[in-house]
């Protein structure tokens, strides 16, 4: 990582967003370093130097107690992510995790296994005990017991209304069609919910998910996020196991809704992906 740092220690003073006052604030001490993290789309994140030397990952968000709620729930099944070492609803401070680089080799491996373990754990129903979002575009979790019913309202058509209008439409039609194409009860896993490579950390000790959006849902839905700016190893497959029959359509469909988001968050230069995933499944 670059240092691109504006901040600069002077005694024990130090220029500061409001995250970074936030941040301070809930763990007590003081802040010599702020380093702004890449990515920051839809959210602040900035690397704090604390005195003594340790160093912390700070972020803002739509929900910091959500988020903070989530990762709980991924380590609380064995799956690594970040410690919760602080949050309120203004900031979520992290322990800093070492990072080596991209997925290669043996971490997709570590991947596999990593993602089955937390898909091996289960809830009752589909959907979380709260409402998330990307940015502007709201993430509805409301329980459902139907997953075709769950996936069509709360995903697929949740955005209809703010889409181009033949777009919509051909949601619309499709959504019709989805309890005949998506299993009506799949094991509901617990999802990471936005289980691309950008969100996997890789250390020498293995491999960290972060930035989770979690719910309860079909475990193939993170398997299609994660194909779809790329495509896993075979030593992925080789952990993590083999998707079930009729896998390619219903990836297809799972992507729909992160390329919904990507249309509505970042233009129509997404268009093409949200209709060739349409055109896939005959919409």
């Amino acid at each position: 990582m670059r240092d691109a740092c504006p901040y600069r220690a002077a005694g024990h003073h130090v220029s500061m967003t409001s995250l970074a006052k936030a941040a301070q604030h809930l763990i007590g001490r003081p802040i010599l370093r702020a380093e702004p993290l890449h990515g920051g789309d839809l959210s602040e994140v900035i690397r704090l130097g604390l005195q003594g030397g340790e160093q912390v990952i700070a972020k803002s968000g739509p929900s910091p107690m959500t988020e903070a709620a989530m990762l709980n729930a991924i380590r609380a099944t064995g799956a690594p992510a970040p410690r919760v070492i602080a949050v309120d609803d203004n900031a979520l401070v992290l322990e800093a995790l070492p990072e080596r680089g991209g997925l290669s080799g043996e971490a997709w491996a570590n991947l596999g296994r990593l993602v089955r373990t937390l898909h091996d754990a289960t809830g009752d129903r589909f959907g979380w005990a709260e409402d998330y979002a990307f940015g502007s575009v709201a993430i509805l979790n409301a329980p459902a017991e139907d997953w075709p019913i769950f996936w069509g309202e709360r995903r697929m058509l949740a955005e209809v209304e703010r889409l181009p209008a033949d777009i919509g439409a051909r949601l619309e039609r499709l959504c019709s069609r989805l309890p005949d194409l998506l299993p009506p009860r799949p094991r509901a896993c617990l999802l990471h919910g936005d289980l691309w490579t950008g969100n996997v950390l890789v250390g020498e000790s293995g491999v960290w998910l972060i930035d989770p959006a979690c719910y309860y849902g079909h475990g193939e839905v993170d398997l299609a996020m994660l194909n779809l700016f790329g495509s896993p190893t075979e030593a992925f497959w080789a952990e993590y196991g083999a998707p079930e029959p009729g896998w390619p359509e219903r990836c297809a469909i799972y992507q729909l809704w992160p390329a919904i988001v990507h249309l509505r968050l970042f233009s129509a230069g997404y268009r093409g992906m949200v209709e060739s995933r349409l055109g896939a499944v005959g919409a």
